[in-house]
């Protein structure tokens, strides 16, 4: 049969359509926790295969939404079962890790929060602390169990007077990472403002002088050195979830 002038054959597509298809394996593959990694795309500003898979990203971020309860608890573990040695994991080597002086260090806190004064190291240790030994699920395939200790993230929240109905807590942090997390994560029990690592002060490798630590989401929602706490109802996004990463990744 002859073709009319313009009109594309299944044959014609097949290239495309192919493209199409591994690209929506890697991209949905990783929003569903097969731990794939991703081209490093933004999803924001491609084509129009680009602007479908960004929109496929934010339906799994709000069926994930969906299924997190505030009160289902992450698995936790006794200390025998703690990863020795446990392993460095950043977007830079171990050597670049940042060198801050905890004596001057203090964390910004600005956007929907009533008390916007900056927070020291010794202001934080005076709040009640929790202890929690759960596993670090990389993004990357690989887990470890580790043990944290900090201030809740709930009671930090209520201490600032943070309107706890806005959508999003962000996080800037020293080491030019940045992330961010829904409010009802940020009010999960086990989501704490981690400031010891197995009963010490946080080395500088993980974090030091304070981290996120959230075991409901997978390794890459926990930022290290946190410079900034900010509350806001825009999604401010994050390091790997502007290239590409499901922006909710948790549970």
């Amino acid at each position: 049969m002859k073709r009319e002038p313009g009109l594309l054959s299944a044959r014609d597509l097949a290239p495309e359509l192919k493209r199409v298809e591994r690209r929506l394996m890697l991209k949905t593959g990783l929003s569903l926790g097969a731990l794939t990694m991703l081209t490093g795309c933004n999803l924001a500003d491609g084509d129009m295969t680009d602007r479908a898979l960004f929109a496929m990203l934010r339906f799994n971020d709000r069926v994930q939404a969906l299924l997190f309860s505030k009160t289902r608890l992450a698995a936790t573990f006794p200390a025998s079962r703690i990863t020795n040695p446990f392993k460095f994991n950043a977007f830079y080597d171990e050597d670049d890790v940042p060198d801050i002086d905890g004596a001057t260090w203090k964390m910004e806190v600005s956007g929907l929060v009533q008390d916007k004064t900056p927070w020291t190291l010794a202001r934080l240790r005076a709040m009640p602390q929790e202890n929690q030994i759960t596993r670090h699920i990389c993004v990357e395939g690989w887990s470890q169990i580790g043990e944290w200790s900090g201030v809740p993230l709930r009671l930090f929240l209520q201490k600032i007077g943070a309107d706890t109905r806005a959508k999003y807590v962000g996080f800037k942090c020293a080491d030019r990472y940045y992330s961010s997390i829904d409010m009802e994560s940020a009010l999960h029990p086990q989501t704490i403002l981690a400031l010891d690592f197995i009963g010490k002060p946080l080395p500088a490798e993980f974090g030091f002088p304070m981290r996120l630590r959230i075991p409901t989401k997978l390794g890459f929602k926990n930022p290290k050195h946190i410079a900034a706490l900010y509350v806001t109802n825009d999604n401010p996004g994050g390091y790997w979830e502007d290239q590409g990463y499901n922006w909710f990744s948790g549970s």
